[in-house]
């Protein structure tokens, strides 16, 4: 046997032995596969296994969705893995919606589940909801506040609203739709002011379903993931009367106000009078002066010869006879000239 010889018979036997072990290998999944009627070729089997993507996992999940009827390539699944998705959840979606009937392919899923990955959602809870609807409290317990939504009638008595939103998964709106924290929002919105526009509580007592009808022709459920089906009023509570705290604290401030108006005026007035004490001061002084220049204008009239001395003598008489009525009238005659 030549040297060539040898060397292509170790070749073939080193194929052999490697065809051998590959078959080894994948026969189970093979074999697994073509019994379920969901046939994968060997080379496939290890065209995945040499990319890395678990071929286990794509065998199931097809064998999976070929005995539920829906007829899905190993290129799609191993595709959507290889993009970080989860098969499992895809193929699980796909079964729950068709047996119930619900419009969704294989693409929508796949993009639903790439969408909430990172998240606590999958797309099989957007399906399930879809399915089943599911009630939202509003507000939620996270948003604290007793879990009810304060609202003011017109009346100024404040109610105090639980609300119960049913709502269901919108699956041609789930990718960019608003979440449920948006409905919620909504939904309190029109809460508020379904309550604001009664003109007094006892109307919102007596017909609390007027919430709900008002709230629901608001179309709060538009650009959101879900489909709203009814909004329950699960309580109500009457709240204080802020209407009338409110005024009584509007005249309390006017009260004080005025108050300040008022020692404004009186500081004022004070000054006033202080400024006209002052200016009454002035005056007497004034007179005081001017009373000191009479005897000398007297002599100035004597010297000039301007002023008798009968006439000087009927001033002192004048003068006298006024001192003599003062001082029977019991006036001092110094208060007098004072005042």
């Amino acid at each position: 046997m030549s040297t060539f010889q040898i060397i292509g018979t170790g070749v073939l036997v080193i194929f052999g032995i490697v065809f051998v072990l590959i078959l080894a290998k994948f026969f189970n999944l093979w074999l697994r596969a073509k019994v379920a009627n969901a046939p994968v070729g060997i080379p496939t089997l290890v065209a995945m296994w040499l990319r890395g993507v678990p071929n286990a996992l794509i065998v199931d999940t097809r064998i999976t969705a070929v005995k539920a009827g829906i007829p899905l390539t190993t290129d799609q699944l191993e595709a959507h893995y290889l993009a970080g998705g989860n098969v499992t959840h895809v193929v699980l979606s796909l079964i729950a919606a068709n047996k119930a009937g619900i419009a969704l392919d294989f693409d929508r899923a796949c993009a639903i589940d790439l969408a909430v990955k990172g998240t606590a959602k999958t797309v099989i809870e957007a399906v399930r909801t879809s399915i089943n609807p599911k009630v939202i409290d509003c507000p939620s317990a996270e948003m604290g506040k007793g879990g009810k939504i304060d609202a003011v009638a017109r009346d100024g008595i404040s109610l105090r609203v639980r609300a119960r939103v049913t709502v269901r998964t919108n699956l041609d709106r789930f990718i960019g739709g608003a979440t449920e924290e948006t409905v919620i929002a909504r939904v309190g919105e029109g809460i508020v002011t379904c309550i604001g526009s009664s003109g007094s509580y006892k109307d919102v007592l007596e017909n609390p379903d007027s919430i709900s009808k008002v709230v629901l022709q608001k179309g709060v459920d538009v650009g959101t993931a879900f489909e709203i089906i009814s909004i329950d009023i699960a309580d109500v509570d009457v709240g204080e009367n802020v209407g009338a705290k409110l005024q009584a604290d509007q005249a309390e401030t006017d009260k004080k106000i005025a108050q300040a108006n008022a020692e404004v005026r009186r500081a004022a007035a004070v000054a006033a009078e202080q400024e006209m004490s002052a200016k009454t001061q002035e005056m007497r002084a004034r007179v005081v002066e001017a009373e000191a220049q009479v005897p000398m204008a007297i002599a100035e009239a004597f010297r000039n010869g301007n002023l008798g001395i009968m006439d000087y003598a009927r001033y002192r008489n004048i003068s006298a006879d006024t001192e003599m009525r003062q001082s029977i009238a019991g006036e001092n005659p110094a208060q007098h000239e004072k005042k």
